[in-house]
Parts: structure tokens; C-alpha cells; sequence
């Protein structure tokens, strides 16, 4: 098996039952995400081919998608790009790919995060209800991220670590701001540099790298032991969330 179950009971059963497509064609993959997202209180639709996939997305009315990408018919990156034609539901991939290029090219695509398999079902929850309370919270004014001591407040420019401001560069800022618009989703190389520095600097991951660093030591964020900034290695970097 290429997956490991939970310890213990659902943690949390959502309010209103969202419904979540599964997309995989391991029968018994599929089989396992089912009984273990049912018991979370999920209601589960299937689907084996990614054809079948896009189909079910509008018909069914789903909320959440967990998408493999190495399926029999149609390559989960295309199932991404079709979907992404018409609706922004979040996509979730879990896939035995593992290379950067491949969750680059899915994060970019428009997925709202990647997870490799093996997986660890307790993560796959928390990513799976930060999705959710996402797409249920919709475009929020002026919101303030809070965190493990780090208060994030985008309508004043405000960044607080342990009830003390913190002077951020603007750079330093930007990159800050778009972690915490998007807390617990995987934000690309490409997507910061894109975002901050331009389209001309894609390729300048350098700048990227220094500028994270200088942000970390501003927040007092231990790269080895982060509270805040998690690093995907080779793809980007996440802002750490509660849940």
C-alpha cells in the first residue's frame, strides 16, 4: 500500500457536508480515501479516468477534488487544465510523482496543493480542510493572518512576532503578504518571483532565496525547526496555518 491511516478518531466533522471527488484508478486506493474521508463526514463520488473526472466536476457539484495524475486515459496535469477552464475548485493532487517539475507544472496549472505518495492521511485532512474553509471563505477585505505568535495584518501593513512589530523590507513584505493570503497552500519559485519581481526575473530563484532568508531571521523562524515558513524543497515555500 502506498498510504498510511490516521491514529486515533476524526479529528473534526464538518459543519455542512462538503462533497469530494476522488480521482484515482487504484481501486483500493480509492477505496481506502472513501471509507477514511466518510468517516470525517465527507460525501465521496469516484471516478477512475480523467475524462470521467472533468465530467463529474460539473456534474456532481463538487467542492474538493483529490486527483491522481497517472491516469489510464488522460494525464492528471490535463485533467488540471480542463477543469481549470471553467471553475476554481480546489484541486488536490496525490500522485507517486515526486519530481519538482512535476509539482511545479500542477501548482502553476492552478492545483491548490501536492502531496506525494506515500501519504500520511492525517496531513491530507489538514490540507483538505484548509481547501475548504478557502473556498468557503471566498476574496476576505483586509484580513489578519494569525499564527503560533505571528499576527499578519494586511489592511495596515502590520507584522507582529510575539507581541512585537517587525520592520520588514518591502520585498520581504510582499513575500509575506502573498504566504499569508494563500496560508497552508504551496506558492512556486515562479509564482513569488512572478508576483514580487516580475515576469523578466522568473528564472532568479537567488533573489528569492536570500530575500526568505532575511524574512525568517526577521520573524525569528528557525528554517530547521520553522513555526511559520515551510520550504518545499526544489518548488517553493507555504506559510504554516492552524488545523
Amino acid at each position: 500500500m502506498t498510504f498510511s491511516a490516521a491514529k486515533g478518531s476524526p479529528a473534526t466533522v464538518p459543519a455542512a457536508t462538503s462533497k469530494i471527488l476522488i480521482v484515482d484508478d487504484e481501486p483500493q486506493i480509492r477505496r481506502f480515501l472513501r471509507i477514511s474521508l466518510n468517516a470525517y463526514g465527507y460525501e465521496v463520488v469516484e471516478a477512475s479516468r480523467g475524462a470521467d473526472a472533468v465530467a463529474m466536476a460539473a456534474v456532481e457539484k463538487v467542492d474538493l477534488i483529490i486527483l491522481d495524475l497517472g491516469l489510464p486515459d488522460l494525464d492528471g496535469q490535463k485533467v488540471i487544465e480542463q477543469i481549470r477552464e471553467w471553475s476554481k475548485i480546489p484541486i488536490i493532487v496525490l500522485s507517486v510523482r515526486s519530481s519538482d517539475n512535476e509539482k511545479v507544472r500542477a501548482l502553476d496549472g492552478g492545483a491548490e496543493d501536492y502531496l506525494t505518495k506515500p501519504f500520511s492521511m492525517v496531513e491530507l485532512m489538514a490540507r483538505v480542510r484548509a481547501a475548504l474553509r478557502k473556498r468557503g471563505e471566498g476574496v476576505v477585505r483586509d484580513p489578519v493572518f494569525v499564527h503560533a505568535g505571528l499576527t499578519v495584518d494586511l489592511g495596515k501593513r502590520k507584522v507582529i512576532v510575539d507581541g512585537a512589530e517587525v520592520r520588514l523590507s518591502r520585498k520581504e513584505y510582499g513575500i509575506l503578504r502573498m504566504l499569508a493570503t494563500h496560508p497552508g497552500r504551496v506558492l512556486t519559485h515562479q509564482q513569488l518571483l512572478r508576483e514580487i519581481w516580475g515576469p523578466t526575473h522568473l528564472d532568479d530563484t537567488h533573489y528569492l532565496r536570500i530575500h526568505v532568508g532575511h524574512l525568517r531571521h526577521k520573524l525569528g523562524d528557525d528554517p530547521a525547526q520553522p513555526r511559520y515558513i515551510l520550504t518545499e524543497p526544489g518548488v517553493g515555500y507555504r506559510l504554516a496555518e492552524d488545523g
